[in-house]
């Protein structure tokens, strides 16, 4: 009798485990992975300061922004047209800047036709950037520090998407920075929900919270 009690308690013990197995792949495999990407650190607001410097108007043909967001079943990538912006350049360095995207210009460049225009439609939409009421997106530079090697540096500023404004900070390359022509480039990852983006996506489809951002100002005549 003991022996049977035992065995029987073994088994429970096995199948609660078995169970136990099952949840976390399946948990797992429902979770979504966050685009490749270091994450930006986020916080409220700053005060944007007065920053000296020559300002050189972005060429916004030449600057671009990507960006990727992922989900169980797969990633999409796309990009968005800068309106306008500019860097302010001092001996040899960028020491300010700004810009401003136009979200009516997003679009999908990993698929085509049907599927993409409904994936553009629904970025559009108030499930995500509701650009009916936020056509903009806007960034505004609130310091930059610089790194130990030649043209690495620490950008803070300010990013408002849904009239929602939050200061992030970011790595960042200089390439070029003279009072004629600048140009600078960053990699990074924003949590989307701090800027009201809580779309979480189909039940068995998550998406996830990151998305990647990648920019490239392109400032200057000739650039």
């Amino acid at each position: 009798m003991f022996k049977h009690v035992i065995i029987k308690n073994q088994f429970q013990t096995m199948k609660k485990l078995v169970l136990m197995m099952v949840a976390g792949i399946m948990l797992a495999a429902c979770t979504p992975k966050n685009p490749e990407g270091d994450k930006a650190e986020t916080t409220d607001s700053a005060t944007v300061g007065t920053a000296e410097g020559t300002e050189v108007a972005l060429n916004t043909a030449a600057s671009k922004i990507i960006w990727t967001g992922s989900k169980v079943s797969g990633s999409h990538t796309g990009a968005v047209t800068l309106k306008s912006g500019a860097l302010l350049v001092k001996d040899g360095a960028v020491t300010g800047g700004n810009f401003v995207a136009d979200l009516g210009t997003i679009t999908n460049t990993d698929m085509q036709g049907e599927y993409s225009d409904k994936l553009v439609g629904h970025l559009k939409s108030p499930d995500f950037f509701d650009i009916a009421q936020f056509p903009e997106a806007t960034f505004e530079i609130t310091s930059v520090t610089a790194g130990t090697e030649a043209g690495s540096v620490t950008i803070s500023g300010n990013l408002t998407m849904r009239g929602v404004t939050k200061n992030i900070t970011f790595p960042a390359t200089v390439t070029e920075a003279t009072e004629t022509s600048a140009k600078a480039s960053a990699d990074f990852n924003i949590l989307r929900e701090d800027w009201g983006l809580v779309y979480t996506g189909m039940a068995d489809d998550l998406i996830s919270k990151e998305f990647n951002l990648k920019i490239e100002l392109v400032a200057g005549v000739g650039a």
